[in-house]
């Protein structure tokens, strides 16, 4: 049997000419559909209507406490614009920012490197840094909470045995947030970290072999084959790794509550004491959207940074 016999076609006009169309597309095109609409009606529902929502109420008074809602005009984003509490925050969150992404990004590196080279223990070495990633947020606060105690904790434990005077930890401004930063690289290092060895277990390992037969060392394999074929993982890494550090805020809300003093309170826990705790709605959606914009310019930035460089 021909097989025009198989592929049924019937006569139309087509724009390209032809006239002829394939009466099986159509309904493999329905059903892909009807299998993404249950996604697509979630999304909708619960991110792209409380969005519109949400930018309704920046124009509003909206209270969590209720009562009558009017309408404000831009008076929401012009407090929000003016707070220097928020200009603290956004510091905060810049500084959680800068102290916490080199460190995820190279520590992961350089773990990935150890486990891709250690190949006895790879299986040790995969469980021991992925398992913490697995903790929740409220198990891992709980632990290095009481490792920085500073009466009963373990590093300050470790300090006086040595000699040497503790630490408040997160009771000082000086090392509440680089004692966050130590526990959230140690908590959240393990996902980049999977990331990397992904990578580097899928460079063909003929190109390491016509390296060192050329009389390449493991340094300069690792600078001028891994490092370099590893330059769209990184790029990938280290955008993830500034969106999720810019949005921190359940480490830092269940080990310092923001303190002391405010030295540890983040741009998401500013805007959650404004909507929920202070109670206005409509003030804390527009330092939502605003924050929004600045995490979507970084993003776009970074991005076109390394599109140059890797260019």
């Amino acid at each position: 049997m021909s097989e025009r016999t198989h592929t049924p076609r019937v006569q139309g006009s087509g724009a390209a000419g032809s006239g002829l169309v394939d009466v099986r597309r159509r309904p493999a095109t329905w059903t892909g559909l009807w299998y993404v609409l249950p996604f697509l009606a979630f999304y909708l529902l619960f991110l792209v209507w409380p969005a519109i929502v949400g930018l309704g109420y920046t124009f509003t008074d909206r209270s969590l406490a209720g009562g009558p809602v009017s309408f404000v005009g831009l008076e929401n984003w012009n407090e929000t614009l003016t707070d220097p509490a928020l200009y603290e925050s956004l510091w905060n969150t810049l500084v959680f920012t800068v102290l916490s992404v080199p460190v995820m990004v190279l520590l992961a590196l350089g773990l990935a490197l150890l486990t891709d080279h250690a190949r006895r223990l790879g299986w040790f070495l995969r469980l021991s840094f992925f398992a913490p990633f697995v903790l929740p947020v409220a198990v891992m606060a709980l632990m290095w909470e009481w490792m920085y105690n500073p009466s009963l904790g373990l590093f300050n434990g470790i300090l006086g045995r040595l000699g040497f005077e503790g630490s408040e930890w997160l009771f000082s401004e000086n090392t509440a947030m680089v004692s966050v930063v130590i526990a959230t690289a140690w908590w959240q290092v393990g996902f980049n970290y999977l990331l990397y060895l992904a990578a580097m277990q899928s460079i063909p390992k003929d190109v390491y072999e016509a390296a060192a037969i050329d009389g390449a060392g493991a340094w300069q394999r690792i600078g001028r084959i891994t490092l370099p074929l590893l330059a769209r993982t990184t790029v990938l890494i280290t955008v993830l790794q500034l969106i999720g550090s810019l949005r921190v805020f359940e480490q830092i809300y269940l080990m310092t509550g923001g303190g002391p003093n405010f030295a540890t309170r983040t741009v998401i826990q500013y805007i959650y004491d404004s909507g929920f705790v202070g109670l206005r709605i409509g003030l804390a959606s527009s330092m939502a959207y605003v924050f929004m914009v600045l995490i979507i310019i970084a993003s776009v930035a970074q991005f076109r940074l390394f599109s140059r460089k890797e260019g």
